[in-house]
């Protein structure tokens, strides 16, 4: 059975729109790239003192179950380069599960949709270019609805 989900990637150290393109060319053949938003620069989330990101959302099809597909991005971005690191900091590569189907779920290993999906510009920007009248399945909202909500204040087109 395959599954509708959608991906946010960034990068903020190095050849970043190089990173980006190279996640979405790892992804086969377990992850499918259906469309993919236009890469936004965008300033830092959590810890302020790193340069810019690039951002951009993907909507993928698969068969991995939530868990396994936890796993598979993982892997890839470790294969890209990345590292541990301090939370929210700089990054070659960062893949981060924001819907996946309809499906509401929270474990200590995965909640999805994404946690703090409601509050960071840097991901409903690019979302609302594929998806702006998905509902939110906990929050009751749209993309659109949600984008409204935040502060798009130095979030530009790449």
């Amino acid at each position: 059975m395959s599954h509708v989900v959608y991906l946010a990637l960034g990068s903020n150290l190095g050849e970043r729109l190089a990173h980006l393109q190279a996640a979405q060319a790892a992804l086969p053949p377990l992850v499918s790239v259906v469309q993919a938003s236009p890469v936004y620069e965008t300033p830092p989330w959590g810890v302020l003192d790193q340069p810019s990101f690039l951002n951009q959302v993907i909507q993928v099809e698969t068969g991995l179950s939530p868990f396994d597909l936890l796993v598979y991005l993982k892997r890839v971005e470790f294969t890209l380069g990345r590292t541990p690191s301090v939370r929210y900091g700089p990054r070659q590569i960062d893949l981060d599960i924001l819907f996946y189907d309809n499906l509401v779920l929270d474990t200590p290993k995965l909640t999805i949709p994404h946690p703090r999906l409601a509050e960071r510009a840097f991901v409903l920007v690019p979302l609302a270019d594929l998806a702006p009248d998905m509902r939110h399945p906990v929050l009751g909202k749209t993309v659109r609805e949600l984008l409204a909500l935040c502060d798009i204040t130095g979030i530009k087109s790449s």
